[in-house]
């Protein structure tokens, strides 16, 4: 009962957290892109932010228990997809303290296409501090995060904004 009521409340916390976040503006002033160094969530092999150099990118920091993170994640593999050819990836950052395993199970799940990685408390704060989930960062092709999406985004967004910057 103690599990599930923690649990139950973690859950409440992230969805009253995304609503708050939607009311405030998104518009971002661009930055530079933190540099990170992350374990892949299925592989645990290292992934370095120079991989997705010249690459516009959708970084979103997410958990396997928020609601709102599952709801977006057909709007990931899809743009993933779509744009991939255009030299585009969305790259998930789970902030989960379950562990690697939980994630793997989630991406094997859900048939993610797009990298999943480990994030670290520190990677976190290198992004201007999370204070919420998701929330995530669109990243330019010179590598300047140009905006930031507190809490869930629609596709219609994220699809508009990202051939907004490719183009």
């Amino acid at each position: 009962m103690k599990k599930f009521f923690g649990d139950f409340l973690k859950k409440a916390a992230c969805i009253a957290t995304a609503f708050l976040l939607l009311s405030i503006s998104s518009g971002y002033a661009a930055t530079k892109m933190p540099s990170f160094s992350l374990p892949d969530a299925v592989s645990g092999a290292a992934v370095n932010s120079s991989n997705f150099n010249g690459k516009t990118l959708l970084i979103t920091f997410f958990a396997t228990w928020c609601p709102p993170c599952m709801q977006e994640i057909p709007t990931l593999i899809e743009l993933h997809q779509h744009f991939s050819k255009d030299n585009f990836s969305v790259i998930a950052m789970s902030v989960d303290q379950e562990g690697a395993s939980v994630v793997a199970k989630l991406v094997t799940k859900r048939s993610i296409n797009y990298p999943v990685l480990m994030a670290d408390e520190s990677t976190a704060q290198n992004f201007g501090g999370i204070v919420g989930i998701p929330t995530s960062f669109l990243v330019n092709k010179e590598g300047n995060i140009v905006k930031k999406y507190p809490g869930y985004i629609p596709h219609s967004i994220l699809e508009r904004d990202i051939n907004q910057i490719m183009n």
